[in-house]
């Protein structure tokens, strides 16, 4: 199965970033290359751990039910940008503010229990972010679009006291998300 861990947003962040979304959509050159994330889907990757049999599912199940001694945090989402950083872009993403350092080390901590169970994770460093839309065929003028949106200032804000292990099945309806496991952020 396919699985992958992340934080969860309330109503009123998922609210707010359609807001925002609904406003970007607007400057797209070509409205019919860019997919907009629907917000029930948003969330914040800390994880992607991809294919798991049984067996290591399994372990990753009983990994992520320990609690992290981490304090929750409020998780401000701020600041519009793209991926890669130049040429085309493929990813349209929200990111965070400050607040975006206690998220890095709850990462930290889900990556250190995932590879703890076999799973070797992407080396690239983690950047907490939030994907707004992919762009299915995009070129390089495209970016400029967006370009000037980049200071948003506090899109959103979110209380983080846990991150969920998901399965994710494709469908042609687009991804289904069935939670598996929950790690709750103790503060001790």
């Amino acid at each position: 199965m396919r699985l992958f861990i992340a934080t969860d947003l309330d109503d009123a962040a998922r609210e707010a970033m359609a807001a925002l979304q609904w406003g970007l959509e607007r400057r797209a050159r070509d409205r019919s290359s860019i997919k907009w994330t629907r917000p029930e889907q948003m969330h914040v990757t800390l994880a992607f751990i991809g294919e798991a049999d049984e067996a290591r599912s399994a372990q990753l199940i009983v990994a992520m039910q320990r609690r992290v001694a981490q304090a929750p945090f409020e998780a401000r989402f701020a600041g519009v940008g793209m991926f890669p950083d130049r040429g085309a872009p493929r990813v349209l993403w929200l990111g965070m503010d400050d607040s975006a350092a206690a998220m890095a080390a709850l990462q930290r901590e889900v990556a250190a229990r995932v590879e703890g169970v076999g799973v070797v994770l992407e080396a690239r460093p983690f950047h907490p972010h939030l994907t707004l839309a992919r762009w299915r065929d995009a070129r390089p003028a495209d970016r400029r679009a967006f370009d000037q949106v980049s200071d948003t200032g506090v899109v959103a804000r979110v209380r983080v006291d846990h991150a969920t292990l998901y399965r994710s099945q494709l469908s042609s309806g687009g991804s289904i998300y069935t939670p598996l496991a929950r790690v709750t952020l103790s503060g001790v």
